[in-house]
């Protein structure tokens, strides 16, 4: 049983750390040296993802937000447009571990949709580790398709999802 689901655009002033904290956990879920992978490519206090991260809210702010249950951070969901906005990428799906298996992947999955449909992306894509096979069981149980390896990271996975029409 689940308290009230609610959606929160990310406020990087209150919960830059907790935004740090949850891309160094996804990492660290996606790749064997995946907390030093974070720490070599954004510095140890996550300092070029915060860049990163603030350009993302600017640009798209209903595509970073954090995931409520209750008033508990859960989750957090970050998107990027690219081309004519036609195509979108999803950057970040998180759930804190206590929150996972519990069907929240769910509310934060519809959500990316439902983005989607309202900016006008007709396809979406997502990178993930292979390693990673309850999120890539997740993404494939949701009609995404894979790609095969990233150009740029070969030990990556890109998937893509033609978003429904609403």
């Amino acid at each position: 049983m689940t308290g009230q689901l609610t959606f929160k655009p990310i406020d990087l002033a209150q919960h830059a750390d907790l935004c740090v904290q949850f891309r160094r956990d996804a990492m660290a879920c996606s790749f064997e040296d995946g907390a030093a992978r974070f720490d070599r490519e954004s510095g140890a206090n996550g300092e070029q993802y915060l860049e990163w991260l603030k350009q993302r809210i600017v640009e798209l702010p209903e595509g970073c937000v954090h995931l409520l249950e209750g008033d508990q951070v859960v989750g957090q969901i970050e998107l990027q447009l690219r081309g004519q906005q036609t195509l979108g990428d999803v950057k970040l799906l998180y759930l804190i571990p206590s929150a996972r298996g519990r069907g929240l992947g769910e509310a934060l999955h519809d959500y990316v949709i439902q983005v989607f449909q309202q900016v006008g992306v007709v396809k979406a894509q997502l990178s993930v580790s292979p390693t990673n096979e309850r999120a890539v069981a997740f993404y494939q149980r949701h009609g995404w398709q894979s790609l095969g390896s990233r150009p740029d990271l070969p030990e990556v996975t890109l998937m893509e999802l033609t978003v429904p029409e609403s």
